[in-house]
């Protein structure tokens, strides 16, 4: 019987260590159990059979499961090179930074409803308020309204977006950001785009613009 007390105690130690049984275990499992049954009441054909059928089980599992990391390394390797190529594209994507460098900067936003009226607050790198622009009644959606930049240092902004309804109630808006993708960089293995300085995950672009379109 130390056979089984061989199988036993390193079935003790692989369940001390968290080591998950694989192939090789399982099938010395099923051989010392062959070796060491009872003969008064050995092992039944369609236990064996089920057995069996759970190693094959395992085998396919297991040769699965090599041929998905596999195609998921080929996929990402795929991927990440799709997204170097979008370096030097315009991107429109949910955010709140712009850059200024010529004499109108366009600034972008979502409401979630028609609007009465709105205030647009624009911040500089540092934080400080540059200016506060008001526009009258618009439509839910997507809404642009031009920033004259003549007099403005070129440079990174931000600005958030605040309005009212008809009866005065709080409207809800997002802000979206525009610019040239100038990198891209891997977080935990989630691709972030640079753009105006600023890291933005890849699911928040909205849509791409390729170069010398």
């Amino acid at each position: 019987m130390s056979t089984v007390a061989g199988v036993s105690s390193g079935t003790t130690n692989a369940a001390a260590t968290n080591k998950v049984l694989g192939q090789d275990d399982f099938l010395k499992m099923l051989i010392a159990q062959l070796q060491n049954q009872d003969p008064l009441n050995p092992l039944q054909g369609a236990d064996f059979a089920a057995q069996l059928a759970q190693f094959s089980s395992l085998d396919q599992l297991t040769q699965m499961n090599t041929q998905l990391s596999a195609l998921t390394s080929s996929l990402s390797s795929t991927n990440n090179s799709q997204l170097v190529g979008l370096i030097g594209d315009a991107v429109v994507a949910n955010g709140n930074s712009i850059t200024v460098s010529g004499a109108t900067t366009q600034l972008a936003y979502n409401l979630s409803q028609n609007a009465r009226q709105g205030t647009i607050k624009i911040n500089d790198s540092q934080g400080n308020l540059v200016q506060t622009l008001t526009f009258g009644s618009q439509q839910a959606g997507s809404n642009t309204m031009n920033w004259n930049t003549a007099g403005v240092q070129p440079g990174t902004y931000t600005f958030t977006v605040s309005a009212v309804d008809a009866k005065g109630g709080p409207v809800t808006a997002s802000t979206m950001t525009t610019g040239l993708v100038t990198g891209v960089t891997f977080q935990n293995g989630v691709p972030y785009l640079s753009v105006n300085g600023q890291s933005i995950a890849f699911g928040d672009i909205l849509y791409i613009t390729k170069s010398g379109i």
